[in-house]
């Protein structure tokens, strides 16, 4: 008796002590995950347009504390939902205006996902296959460059990776017998934060990817839980809150949201970035050398054979499947767009990559992400770091700025600034392109009385310039020759493309007689 005693003690406490090294392991590797992606996200400046555009948002909503309507340059901003917004506001105001902070959401995601589906494959397949899939993944060039790029990308990405990887658990967990409804009740959350973050793919996606896989796996009679009333029900409670406050706000809203922003960029034409329908795939075997090789032995019937790993499998080819051909369906592409194929194309490449040649590859794959993130940011697109650095101790507080013919979308984030610049163009000469210029006019649609402040058009841009103050006046290296009052200017900084001026003002009466 006594030894079946000692003998169970030992059980418990080997049990006990597996448990804690596991637990310490998991955590080991969320903290590793995270230093190796956040590892060069600090010393670039922002990427325009996008990174600026959406940076500045974030800052203008955490200066304005008007938690509810993302403003572009002091607009309505409503093409995307809040959620990325009020990670980034909340970043800056802990850590300060860096853009290390300003990356933080994307960054955060990324981890996050690259850890759930560790922490799924350790459940479901093993150890030794968990560490190998994340190496993978962590090493794909398209999934480092992501993590460090502030939009909303990277963030929807991981929340549909992460409402994949809590349905399929449930599933899983359903079929053992073991309690699920916890699990699925936190799949459906996932989904909403995905609707907050980026609007209806958040959920949509995660929805194809389940279904189909259930019916590739003959589950049919799990469908019904795609409509889990308690699921809906918490779904409903996190995401549906603003897009009622915001329809209340804005007449109109709900239609520019839903029908212009998603259903007609997704099945019409006349946006930016029209690409043929191989594009996804041709990017994804590019931004994800060196393992991209490996695809071919993915192809092969007998992969899917019967196996351990066999249900694993036909989630993550149903998965990697289901994103591209939704993606591809468009006109419109952009290489981000694919982030959330990346999950499941490391688990597929796992499968097939020899475990001796795991370590060669990830090394050379590691000095390829941090190559590319290298490159990206020594050819960043005009950002205006360099100009403000150069100018910031001759400017006062009492200053204005005036941005001529294109918003400059970091400008606000490297010079502090806590309200609009105007922006003089000629907003009524040209074709209405999907631009900045749309993105404008479209907001300025939704409050009128502040697009009057802000969208100057061109020949009053004089006049604005010739009321008390210095003005520092930012445009392209050419403006002086669409606006020949700026030959009274004095020129203070160019870089060949972003230039700046410093007007003086009713002080510099010359100017002011000069300009028409």
């Amino acid at each position: 008796m006594w030894e079946s005693t000692l003998g169970h003690a030992g059980l418990q406490r080997h049990a006990q002590d597996k448990a804690v090294r596991s637990t310490r392991e998991a955590m080991l590797v969320l903290m590793a995950t995270a230093a190796w992606l956040a590892a060069t996200s600090w010393w670039r400046p922002l990427a325009l347009p996008d990174e600026g555009r959406y940076v500045g948002v974030a800052w203008e909503m955490l200066h304005s504390r008007d938690w509810l309507v993302p403003t572009l340059d002091g607009l309505p901003f409503l093409h995307k939902p809040p959620l990325w917004y009020w990670l980034t506001a909340a970043a800056m105001s802990a850590f300060g205006a860096h853009e290390w902070a300003a990356r933080l959401a994307s960054l955060t995601g990324a981890t996050l996902a690259a850890w759930a589906l560790y922490l799924f494959v350790r459940r479901w397949a093993d150890v030794a296959r968990a560490r190998t899939v994340l190496i993978v993944l962590l090493t794909m060039p398209l999934y480092f460059g992501g993590a460090q790029y502030a939009n909303h990308d990277m963030l929807v990405a991981a929340f549909v990776t992460m409402t994949i990887l809590a349905a399929a658990h449930a599933v899983l967990l359903r079929e053992t017998s073991v309690p699920w409804g916890s699990t699925l009740l936190c799949a459906y959350a996932l989904a909403a934060l995905g609707v907050l973050t980026k609007g209806l793919i958040g959920a949509v996606l995660p929805a194809l990817v389940i279904a189909a896989w259930l019916l590739a796996t003959r589950r049919v009679r799990l469908l019904a839980l795609l409509a889990w009333w308690p699921g809906w029900l918490m779904f409903g409670l996190i995401a549906v809150p603003w897009f009622v406050a915001m329809q209340a706000r804005y007449d109109g809203f709900l239609d520019y949201f839903v029908v212009v922003q998603h259903f007609k960029r997704y099945a019409g034409g006349g946006f930016n970035n029209e690409r043929a329908w191989w594009f996804y795939a041709a990017a994804l075997a590019l931004f994800t050398m060196p393992w991209s090789p490996w695809i071919a032995l993915v192809l092969r019937r007998r992969f899917f054979a019967d196996g351990p790993r066999r249900d694993l499998r036909v989630l993550m080819a149903v998965w990697l499947a289901v994103v591209l051909v939704f993606f591809s369906l468009p006109r419109s592409k952009l290489v981000g767009y694919v982030l959330p194929a990346l999950p499941a194309l490391a688990f597929l490449l796992a499968e097939v990559v020899a475990t001796r040649r795991v370590r060669v590859i990830a090394g050379v794959a590691a000095v390829i992400c941090v190559a590319i993130v290298t490159g990206v940011g020594i050819a960043a697109p005009h950002s205006a770091q360099p100009a403000v650095e150069s100018m910031r101790d001759k400017m006062t507080v009492r200053d204005r700025v005036l941005v001529l013919d294109r918003p400059v979308y970091d400008l606000a984030f490297y010079l502090r600034l806590v309200g609009p610049v105007p922006v003089a163009s000629d907003w009524a000469g040209s074709p209405l392109r999907d631009d900045w210029r749309r993105e404008l006019l479209d907001a300025a649609a939704f409050a009128p009385e502040s697009a009057r402040r802000i969208l100057l058009p061109s020949d009053q841009a004089s006049a604005w310039l010739c009321r008390a103050g210095t003005t520092w006046v930012f445009g392209d290296a050419d403006s002086v020759d669409r606006h020949r009052w700026l030959t009274q200017a004095q020129p203070v900084y160019s870089d060949g493309s972003l230039a700046v001026w410093r007007w003086p003002g009713a002080a510099g009466t010359e100017g002011c007689r000069a300009a028409p």
